[in-house]
C-alpha cells in the first residue's frame, strides 16, 4: 500500500470521539464570574474583550441555528443622533479612601472599597480598587473581589496587583478579615512586611499592600502571613 492509499484509509476511519456542541451556558457563567472577580478598566481593551467573547458566542449560536432564505426588509429610517451623551456616574468608595504614599506621574496610588452586586454572588458585597488620586480627581484601574464563599470569612481575600497598568507599576495589594496586626511574605529569602491600614467601614478589614521596590511582581511571593498586636501567628 503507497501514501495515497494510507491516507484514503485514514480518511474512511470513523472520529474517536462525537462532536460535542459547546455549553454556552456554561462558557458564559464563567466568563462572568471571571470579570467579577478581577476587571482591568483600561477603557477601549475592555470594551474590545467583551466584543470579541459577544463575537465567539454569537458565531457557535449561528453555526447550531439552520440557514435560512433571506427575506427582504423594508428600511428603517436612521435613529436620531444626539450630540452630548451624559457621563457616567462616578463610583463612590466605601469608607475611606487609602493613599499608599506611593507617588507616580498619574497621581499618588490609592486603595478603596467599592459594592460589589452579584447573584451569582450572594455573600460579597465588596471588593478592592486600585487608582490614581491627583487632587481631587479619582481615576480606578483594578477591581478585584472574593469570587466565592464570603467577603468577610477569615482570611485573606481579593489579593491582586503586582503588575503594569497604564505605564505604571500596581502594588501587590488585597485584605484579610481578622485582627491582623502584621502581614508578611518572603521574596528571594527575605522577609518583607506589608503596610496596613483599618477599612474605615469595618475595622475588622485590614487593607494592606507591599511597596513594589520590595515585592516587584506576585509571581516572587511565598505565602502571606498574618499575626495579631501579640505577634501571634493567625494564618499557616
Amino acid at each position: 500500500m503507497n501514501d495515497l492509499d494510507d491516507f484514503r484509509a485514514a480518511l474512511r476511519q470513523p472520529p474517536g470521539e462525537p462532536f460535542a456542541e459547546p455549553d454556552l451556558a456554561k462558557i458564559m457563567a464563567d466568563g462572568t464570574r471571571l470579570r467579577r472577580r478581577r476587571r482591568l478598566l483600561t477603557g477601549s481593551a475592555g470594551l474590545a474583550a467583551a466584543a470579541a467573547v459577544v463575537l465567539v458566542v454569537v458565531l457557535a449560536v449561528q453555526l447550531r441555528q439552520p440557514a435560512s432564505a433571506p427575506v427582504a426588509q423594508q428600511p428603517s429610517p436612521a435613529p436620531a443622533v444626539s450630540t452630548t451623551s451624559p457621563a457616567p456616574p462616578a463610583e463612590q468608595p466605601i469608607g475611606d479612601v487609602v493613599g499608599t504614599g506611593i507617588r507616580t506621574p498619574a497621581g499618588e496610588i490609592v486603595l478603596y472599597a467599592r459594592a460589589v452586586d452579584a447573584p451569582e454572588l450572594p455573600d460579597v458585597r465588596f471588593g478592592l480598587v486600585a487608582g490614581f488620586r491627583s487632587g481631587t480627581s479619582l481615576q480606578a484601574v483594578l477591581a478585584t473581589n472574593e469570587f466565592r464563599g464570603s467577603d468577610r470569612s477569615f482570611g485573606f481575600h481579593a489579593t491582586d496587583g503586582g503588575e503594569v497598568i497604564r505605564d505604571q507599576v500596581i502594588p501587590v495589594f488585597g485584605y484579610f478579615a481578622g485582627p491582623a496586626a502584621k502581614i508578611t511574605t518572603t521574596v528571594h529569602g527575605l522577609t518583607v512586611e506589608a503596610r496596613l491600614a483599618k477599612w474605615s467601614a469595618d475595622p475588622n478589614v485590614v487593607i494592606f499592600w507591599f511597596h513594589p521596590d520590595a515585592v516587584p511582581d506576585s509571581a516572587v511571593l511565598t505565602p502571606l502571613i498574618a499575626y495579631d498586636a501579640d505577634g501571634k501567628r493567625l494564618t499557616k
